[in-house]
């Protein structure tokens, strides 16, 4: 990264004016936007990490930060001038979304925490294996691999996982199902798409649907957990839901069984009972802001 002072610019937009919460649109590099509780006082920082899809993705970063925490959410592609189509994702565009949350003096660090969701989970975990300054992340329904893009860091370059679209079956009224499309990493020695966990220092948090039918999350969170305790860490934790598809969003947010597949751009199965994801919801919620009380506010 570059020692020269980072220029940015900020538009202030309050949003939710009843909770008193402001959010910062942030012009420069970056494409992102910053929500912060109400009060002067530092707070501790989090970057909220959508998935496939492309835009910016506001909802969890502003539910969030009403409950104490600098969140920004960011994007990385299809939003303003980044990429429509990227060949390949840069590891350095995150870092310096860290370093920015670091840098303002409304966060708290010496680390921040990162929420990914599915694409974003595993870009999170990436940036847990590979930078410094990360104390806590949380994975939603992600692949403990690189996916659908290569990931560069400096002058190494991480493939994604391989897929294999002859695996793709045809339900009721022409929908996909696209769960088992992805080569399983750890059936394939020495995968180099495989994330090196075992360098991350932060703390690990997955949370995983028992019936994603886009990743196979709960298979990968519970190997990957495997091999890191075989290596002796303590360093992660579990949360798997019955029910549950892909989408995990905050409580209250409607349940998607269907919808656009991330890689393959066609109608596809999710996954998902509603009754069992409403619980879910109810529950991975307080849990995912229980994990970052605990790591960020131990600093």
């Amino acid at each position: 990264m570059s020692g020269k002072k980072q220029c940015v610019e900020f538009t202030a937009v309050v949003i939710f004016p009843y909770m008193n919460l402001f959010t910062f649109i942030i012009r420069g590099r970056l494409r992102a936007t910053l929500s912060l509780p109400p009060g002067e006082d530092p707070f501790p920082g989090i970057i909220d990490i959508h998935g496939l899809g492309g835009g910016l993705f506001e909802h969890r970063a502003s539910l969030l930060a009403n409950h104490g925490f600098a969140t920004l959410a960011l994007a990385y592609y299809q939003y303003e001038d980044l990429p429509q189509e990227p060949t390949e994702l840069h590891l350095e565009y995150f870092e310096e979304a860290v370093n920015y949350m670091l840098q303002h003096p409304q966060v708290k660090g010496p680390g921040v925490g990162l929420l990914g969701y599915s694409k974003g989970a595993d870009l999170s975990l990436a940036m847990a294996a590979f930078l410094k300054n990360i104390t806590a992340v949380a994975s939603l329904n992600g692949p403990v691999a690189i996916t659908s893009t290569p990931l560069r860091y400096k002058d190494k370059v991480i493939p994604s996982l391989t897929i294999n679209e002859e695996r793709v079956k045809i339900i009721d009224s022409n929908i996909l199902d696209c769960s088992d499309i992805l080569i399983d990493p750890f059936q394939a020695p020495g995968n180099q798409s495989l994330i090196p966990l075992e360098k991350a220092e932060a703390q690990l948090l997955f949370i995983t649907g028992q019936d994603d039918r886009v990743v196979k999350s709960e298979y990968y969170a519970t190997e990957v957990c495997k091999l890191l305790q075989a290596q002796g860490k303590e360093n992660f934790q579990m949360l798997s839901y019955p029910g549950t598809g892909h989408c995990i969003d905050p409580p209250y947010f409607p349940l998607y069984p269907i919808g656009n597949h991330p890689i393959l751009h066609k109608r596809a199965v999710l996954g998902g009972q509603l009754g069992a994801y409403s619980k879910a919801q109810v529950h991975a919620w307080p849990q995912i802001q229980a994990f970052f009380n605990k790591y960020l506010n131990d600093n």
